[in-house]
């Protein structure tokens, strides 16, 4: 054994240490690994009598959750709008309260400018991309239902 642990990239020593669960899988999975009936046949999926498996995907978000990918799209955004308005105003607030604290220092005064430039650009993304997923929504509506 002392051989063993010495050299432990060795292919014996690989075996001794895999050997025991590659056995115990193949035991226990063999139904599967081989494709045989507990009956001794080899039929494909084997009769199980009285046992019926009923495997269904159910919508992770409930019953009354989006329905479709459109639907769930369209939630998003709206969660993104309803967390994304506050924060916008309150990022133009913050520009705004820049611009007072400058006091006609030219440095801070960049910094309200890009503070509230880059609230504007952020507004225009959020806005964008509202529209944008409204648009494709009617339009993919429009195509569907042969308009």
């Amino acid at each position: 054994m002392k051989i063993f642990k010495e050299n432990k990239y060795s292919i014996i020593g690989n075996i001794l240490k895999f050997g025991p669960m590659l056995v115990f899988g193949l035991v226990l999975f063999s139904n599967i690994a081989l494709a045989v009936c507990p009956d001794g046949t080899t039929v494909t999926p084997c009769p199980s009598p009285g046992i019926t498996i009923d495997a269904k995907i159910e919508n992770p978000l409930g019953a009354k959750g989006p329905q479709n990918l459109q639907d769930f799209i369209k939630l998003i955004i709206e969660v993104v709008l309803v967390v994304g308005v506050p924060v916008l105003a309150l990022a133009i607030i913050y520009a705004g309260f820049l611009y007072v604290k400058a006091q006609g220092n030219p440095g801070e005064l960049e910094v309200a400018h890009r503070t509230l430039l880059y609230t504007v650009i952020g507004g225009a993304l959020l806005l964008g991309a509202f529209v944008i997923a409204n648009a494709i929504q009617g339009t993919v509506k429009d195509i569907s239902s042969g308009i």
